[in-house]
């Protein structure tokens, strides 16, 4: 047998690394034993290269480790006659050659069985032919190491030629397949590309990149044939594939034909990006390390590529259905379809910020606030003008449960509700939403202006429309204070202020009538006839009879009419009383009118709280005065006084004088004293009440 090894394989002196020629055995022996060993390598399993792991497709996984691979390949040179086995004896091969093959059979015994070949050990293209990608790379890593990592300055070693341009082919070939197989990330779900190729590839690129790491850790040059950079290498492909998605998104569907060619390309790239997104989370996203942000990085390309498209279309000056749905898509469209559900886990939509800047929304944004601002101050303009008309033409109100309606608040406050809303959606931020309502406060004017106009034609339907206005009143006064986020602060009050302006008016409109009905029983208040019960019963009678006049307005804006009829009909009892036409000279003078005027106060607050009155505290001025014209000691009077004019910091002292003259026996310095007192308790409390009253109540 070595004799038939000798024969068979001339000696030759052999040299570990530096001298292995290709074409000799040694040679020949050693690149088998290379793919022997790089076919044992580990498996898929891991990203790292040099980490355990099964083999990916099996090669070399069996039959012994190198020596079983040759056992396999070469049974056939050893066997025995008659088809028997040698016994795999190949312990008398020279031990110089690299890979030797040992035994643990012996020649001299009984020949065993023969043993099944191994697996047979796929050559390198066939490895790519089965996209094994990892396993490529892990091959020509360790080939590259064989050949340069004693020596990694060279770009060539002597001798080795052949081999090395042999790995620069192959590594070409892998990152060709490679970039190929990247491009179709987004072709799983079509069949182009399996999970497992893109998973081996991915692998592949993550161990190239561990290689680039190892050469710059040797302060050494990889060879310029080396394609280094593979990482750069694979987001540079996922780009160009999300730019080519976008540059060709999915087509729209045939019910949305009519849209522009601006809204058409923006929702054809809005569906191709959520398709693909979708893809990534849901498959593309197995294919990488679970520390991979993957998911995050196919995000900020799309955002990239869609931003850029976005600002070629945002340069060039867009109609006013075009600006609106751009800017909608970038603050409302694109934002919520990154958080759908089966998205959100997996992409972090604040890294990525706006699609376009700032400098680019602005002049869109006031394109579309401008011409916002203009159709609400011209749909405002229509409601009153409308309103204004009917009321020219003689027309009423409607009716609607028993008061007049008027639609002009309804009207206008929808809309700027919902313009409002919309606004803030389209450009993505309130603040510069409700500058569409900057002017609402010159409309108002001109609301006020028309019902200014109402009172002073005085026609027949005018107290009708003033009836009606007072519910517009109310209502845009309450979406003024409780919506108040829908305006710019300085334009709500001011808005508010006009308001209040109207709703006095119309107050005071309504009841003038009434009171001119009245003014004959206010004139024996204050007198010798007012201290008998039946002249102010017939003051009584006339207020619930003039009150049905002022039915008309709707209950709540009714029940505002009857609080302000009520204050006024105290305001005239008051400065009525302190005219001073009845003088109470004695004890029991005073004490009557004191009982008369708590009789009234009862009377008064029971009728009005009958006709939907709230203000009770109108009771309790009539009550302390009365207290006032009772007492007889100085003390009890100051402090009476004192509080009355804490509760009613308006109280002055002509009104405190006015009173006390209403009893003949207090003297001058008494009267004085009080009022100094009352000056004296404004002093220390500042005014602490918050009620007007005294200050209607006009005194000489």
């Amino acid at each position: 047998m070595c004799l038939m090894l000798r024969s068979c394989f001339p000696r030759r002196s052999y040299k570990p690394s530096t001298q292995r020629h290709t074409g000799c055995w040694s040679s020949f022996l050693t690149r088998f034993r290379m793919r022997t060993r790089s076919s044992s390598t580990q498996s898929e399993g891991n990203f790292l290269p040099g980490q355990g792991g099964s083999s990916e497709g099996g090669g070399g996984g069996g039959g012994g480790g190198r020596g079983g691979w040759l056992n396999g390949k070469f049974q056939k040179l050893f066997r025995r006659p008659g088809g028997q086995d040698s016994g795999n004896n190949t312990g008398n091969i020279p031990g110089n050659i690299p890979g030797n093959i040992t035994s643990t059979d012996s020649p001299l015994l009984p020949s065993s069985p023969e043993r099944p070949p191994s697996p047979e050990i796929l050559q390198f293209d066939q490895i790519l032919e089965q996209n094994r990608f990892s396993e490529a790379s892990q091959q020509l890593i360790e080939r590259e190491e064989r050949l340069f990592g004693e020596n990694p300055e060279a770009e060539g070693l002597q001798g080795h030629e052949e081999e090395v341009n042999s790995l620069a082919a192959d590594y070409e070939a892998l990152e060709r397949l490679i970039v190929q197989t990247l491009k179709q990330s987004l072709s799983l779900n079509t069949g182009e590309v399996s999970a497992e190729a893109l998973t081996s590839a991915v692998k592949a690129v993550y161990q190239e990149d561990e290689q680039d790491q190892l050469w710059k850790q040797r302060d050494g040059t990889p060879p310029s044939w080396r394609a280094s950079g593979w990482r750069e290498l694979h987001d540079k492909t996922v780009t160009r594939l999300i730019k080519d998605h976008m540059r060709n998104p999915s087509p729209p569907p045939a019910d949305q034909v009519q849209q522009s060619s601006v809204e058409a390309h923006v929702c054809s790239m809005g569906r191709q990006l959520l398709a693909d997104l979708q893809l990534v989370v849901g498959e593309v996203k197995t294919c990488y390390p679970t520390d991979v942000n993957i998911c995050d990085f196919y995000a900020r390309m799309f955002h990239q590529n869609i931003s850029a498209r976005l600002k070629k279309i945002a340069d060039f000056g867009l109609e006013e259905k075009d600006c609106t749905f751009l800017l909608r898509w970038v603050n409302e469209y694109y934002p919520g379809l990154l958080q759908k559900p089966e998205l959100a886990g997996d992409i972090s939509i604040e890294p990525l910020g706006k699609l376009l800047s700032e400098e680019l929304l602005k002049p869109l944004e006031e394109q579309y606030l401008s011409i916002k601002q203009t159709e609400l101050m011209t749909y405002i303009r229509c409601v009153l003008e409308r309103e204004e008309q009917k009321w020219k033409d003689g027309e009423e109100p409607k009716m609607e449960d028993g008061y007049y309606d008027s639609p002009v608040a309804y009207d206008i406050i929808q809309f700027i509700h919902g313009m409002v809303t919309l606004a803030e959606k389209v450009v993505g931020d309130l603040h510069k939403a409700r500058s569409i309502t900057s002017k609402l406060d010159t409309l108002m004017k001109s609301f006020k202006l028309f019902q200014d106009e109402v009172v002073k034609k005085n026609q027949s339907n005018g107290k009708a429309f003033i009836k009606a206005n007072l519910g517009s009143v109310q209502q845009f006064t309450n979406v003024l204070q409780k919506n108040g986020h829908l305006f710019q602060e300085d334009v709500r009050i001011k808005c508010l202020s006009v308001l209040s302006d109207m709703k006095e008016s119309a107050h005071t409109y309504l009841l003038s009538s009434v009171h001119v009905a009245l003014k004959p029983h206010y004139g024996k208040l204050g007198t010798s006839d007012w201290l008998n019960k039946p002249e102010f019963e017939r003051l009584l009678v006339s207020i619930q009879t003039q009150s049905e006049e002022l039915q008309g307005s709707k209950e709540s804006c009714h029940q505002e009419l009857m609080c302000q009829f009520h204050q006024e009909v105290t305001v005239e009892y008051v400065k009525r009383l302190l005219k001073g036409r009845v003088k109470l000279k004695d004890k029991n003078q005073q004490d009557k009118a004191c009982t008369t005027v708590k009789d009234d106060a009862e009377s008064l607050h029971e009728l009005f709280v009958k006709m939907g009155s709230k203000e009770d505290w109108l009771k309790e001025i009539l009550t302390t005065i009365a207290e006032v014209l009772k007492l007889q000691e100085l003390p009890a009077i100051q402090m009476q006084v004192a509080s009355l004019g804490i509760a009613f910091p308006d109280l002055s002292n002509k009104h405190v004088a006015a009173l006390l003259k209403l009893k003949t026996n207090i003297s001058s310095a008494d009267r004085k004293t009080v009022k100094e007192t009352l000056s004296d308790a404004l002093r220390e409390t500042s005014g602490a009440g918050s009620r007007t009253f005294f200050s209607k109540v006009q005194v000489k």
